[in-house]
């Protein structure tokens, strides 16, 4: 099938080079030029404009959205709009909020064109593995947007969800989960490295270890077996760590819904927290202590 992928970043670049190796034809299009002239190089179309991207596609397009969630997304929606014909689809592959699915469809249904929206799972490692995607939207768009799929997906890797926004709430939850089992691991390290064994602790090996057989056994304790590979302690990397927007939702979803997230939300919690550095909190708690029962605290000057 023919296709435009607009917005290749990691994730986009490598779909669309998964793409072409499955012999789809693909128009990409990024508002920075190099990644164009790179996939454009290895047999992609470039395209210099939204515009042109429309163009350069036979009827009905095919327009796939790998963008940041939010504005640019948004704003990208409203250029295709204008550009776009009936029976056109537009398939928003990026981390958005379920909710704006449900107010883009409409919008873009005014004029005829279809819309899709795509959680897709995989990462960096997608290109070889393949990606892991939840489509929601119209059954017959999915049935029709279905090679492309096959394509993107490994085997038994993509699943219709149902109604617009279900692709990407099911993504959302997913992301949700994710947190909370990265939280646990990296506690769960914490407590080896804080423990009087740890001098003869491997971790990489702990997590190689874990992976045979273990109920706690993961992809991600792959990835962690290769961070200690490359570092054993980990002492080039700061703690910080960022959010992308998708477990904020799931537990505002989980408060909506009166669901007990506790370990999700916990585990957002703990993400706001490694950015901070000398919280206001932790200097209340310890004035407090000092006024209260005269405990010491530590000076700034110390």
């Amino acid at each position: 099938m023919k296709l435009a992928m607009i917005g290749l970043g990691k994730m986009g670049i490598n779909m669309a080079r998964r793409l072409m190796q499955g012999n789809h034809e693909v128009i990409a299009y990024n508002r920075s030029k190099a990644p164009v002239e790179e996939i454009a190089a290895e047999g992609a179309v470039a395209a210099s404009s939204l515009k042109q991207v429309v163009q350069m596609l036979s009827a009905p397009r095919i327009v796939w959205l790998m963008l940041p969630a939010g504005k640019p997304v948004e704003d990208t929606i409203s250029q295709l709009k204008e550009l776009l014909s009936s029976e056109d689809i537009v398939i928003d592959g990026g981390n958005s909020y379920y909710k704006d699915d449900l107010r883009r469809y409409q919008s873009l249904k005014e004029t005829g064109i279809r819309y899709m929206d795509v959680g897709v799972s995989g990462g960096v490692w997608g290109l070889k593995i393949g990606y892991c995607m939840m489509m929601g939207g119209d059954k017959d768009v999915f049935k029709y947007l279905e090679p492309i799929f096959q394509t993107l997906a490994p085997r038994e890797g993509y699943l219709y969800c149902g109604k617009i926004g279900a692709g990407h709430f099911v993504k959302m939850v997913h992301n949700g989960i994710e947190y909370g089992l990265m939280q646990a691991y990296g506690e769960g390290f914490e407590i080896l490295d804080a423990s009087e064994y740890a001098e003869t602790f491997d971790y990489g090996k702990i997590a190689h270890l874990w992976n045979q057989g273990s109920v706690i056994r993961s992809w991600l304790l792959e990835l962690a077996e290769d961070a200690f590979s490359k570092s054993a302690e980990l002492s080039e990397i700061k703690g910080y760590v960022a959010d992308s927007g998708e477990g904020r939702w799931t537990v505002q979803q989980a408060i909506d819904t009166g669901v007990p997230a506790e370990v999700i939300t916990l585990s957002l919690m703990r993400r706001f927290r490694s950015r901070q550095q000398d919280p206001f909190t932790d200097r209340v708690l310890a004035a407090l202590r000092r006024e209260f029962g005269g405990h010491a605290v530590v000076s700034k000057k110390e």
